[in-house]
């Protein structure tokens, strides 16, 4: 399998996935400006909605949006247990989650990225990612990661998003259960092997 990526971006989950789950995989930067990968392709001959994450699966089909490529990877790797068993209670608490950190704090934290964004509208969605982060904190009280004890491919993705927040001028300080996890996460083996293939440590 490939995964097209950027360094540091919301791709950053997939990949922490891949190698969690042990999925032999390639991986291909991608100019988000230029539309062109690192080995000179047309990125939107690959995804024509032109973002990342991609993954190339074996059999040729490109699957596209972040918590689709994690739910696929963690069901690739079921004695993982990435994932709760599709159809359980736990398992659409855990797409809960990943529909929750994809509208709630992806794209507030994601979107003031944008230089286009002016500060008037940064600052009404820092309130609200503050009033998000509020939540989660209370509920990563409750056990090390999202789903309690066990660990799914949703701490990749919340482990991914809150490493944006030191750019965006948010001190996690006051969300010590949210910095924690973060810390975690950022501790386990594969996540320090991404962030090291990708010069993140």
């Amino acid at each position: 399998m490939k995964l097209y990526y950027k360094v540091g971006a919301c791709s950053l989950a997939s990949h922490i996935a891949l190698e969690e789950a042990g999925i032999p995989y390639t991986l291909e930067a991608v100019d988000l400006m230029a539309k062109k990968t690192e080995s000179g392709e047309d990125f939107l001959a690959v995804n024509p909605k032109g973002y990342i994450p991609a993954l190339v699966i074996d059999d040729g089909a490109v699957l596209t949006e972040g918590v689709a490529i994690l739910l696929r990877i963690a069901a690739m790797a079921p004695e993982k247990g990435l994932a709760p068993a599709v159809g359980t209670q736990d398992y659409m608490k855990l797409v809960e989650w990943l529909v929750f950190i994809a509208t709630e704090l992806h794209k507030p934290a994601g979107t003031q990225f944008n230089p286009a964004m002016p500060e008037e509208g940064k600052a009404v969605l820092k309130t609200i990612l503050g009033r998000r982060l509020d939540y989660l904190d209370k509920a990563l009280g409750k056990g090390p990661f999202l789903m309690g004890e066990r660990i799914t491919v949703a701490d990749f993705y919340l482990f991914t998003v809150v490493s944006w927040l030191p750019r965006l001028k948010i001190d996690t300080a006051a969300w010590p259960h949210v910095a924690a996890h973060y810390e975690r996460i950022k501790a386990r083996p594969a996540a320090q092997a991404v962030l090291k293939a990708e010069g993140l440590a």
